[in-house]
């Protein structure tokens, strides 16, 4: 009889308990690892900075993993063909909030996943449409009071107290929370594993 191969190990290259959550919802207990990348330093179209972070943070923490594959990603928002990241005060959360209400945006989250063992990645963003509710003054300066929007990219949660503040989403909305599933699956595939081997037993 031929042995069983053995269980991929899935290392989260991400200190968000969003991601974290997800990849536990869906059946997978990853470890973590968070990278310490400085995300501050690239600068480009919105879309190309989520998957250059994602990326930069899967390859750190692969560079320390044996026999592991590293997922890295990255969330940010785009709002006028600029990309946003975690706001940096309460102060930039409130003008975030005061530009994104009662209009859409596109929520763009790079994932890159290393194979430790081979040497291989794959790497793509999801892009995820968020409509945001015409809210109130005092609605955002009681959201920013929560510190919530200041810990997130694009000052905004889908799965938390802002969930009350988006409309709708177009696409994936485990994207919006921070991992897109489906596209985590599509990796997985590329290199050649299989998204329900990484299940707990």
């Amino acid at each position: 009889m031929t042995p069983e191969p053995p269980r991929p190990r899935l290392v989260l290259a991400s200190a968000s308990p969003a991601r974290l959550r997800t990849l536990r919802a869906a059946g997978i207990e990853p470890d973590v690892v968070v990278s310490g990348v400085d995300e501050s330093t690239v600068t480009g179209p919105p879309a190309d900075v989520a998957l250059t972070l994602a990326v930069r943070k899967a390859m750190a923490v692969a560079a320390g993993q044996r026999d592991a594959l590293v997922l890295g990603c990255d969330s940010v928002l785009e709002l006028d063909g600029e990309a946003h990241g975690k706001p940096a005060d309460a102060a930039e959360a409130v003008a975030r909030w005061r530009r994104m209400r009662g209009r859409n945006g596109v929520l763009h989250t790079g994932h890159c996943l290393v194979d430790t063992t081979s040497g291989r990645r794959a790497a793509d963003v999801a892009s995820t449409v968020v409509h945001f509710a015409d809210v109130t003054d005092e609605e955002v300066s009681a959201y920013v009071a929560t510190g919530e929007p200041l810990h997130v990219a694009g000052a905004f949660t889908v799965d938390g107290l802002g969930g009350a503040f988006v409309e709708r989403v177009e696409g994936d909305h485990h994207n919006v929370v921070g991992l897109s599933l489906p596209l985590l699956r599509r990796l997985l595939d590329d290199l050649g594993h299989r998204f329900v081997d990484l299940w707990s037993p």
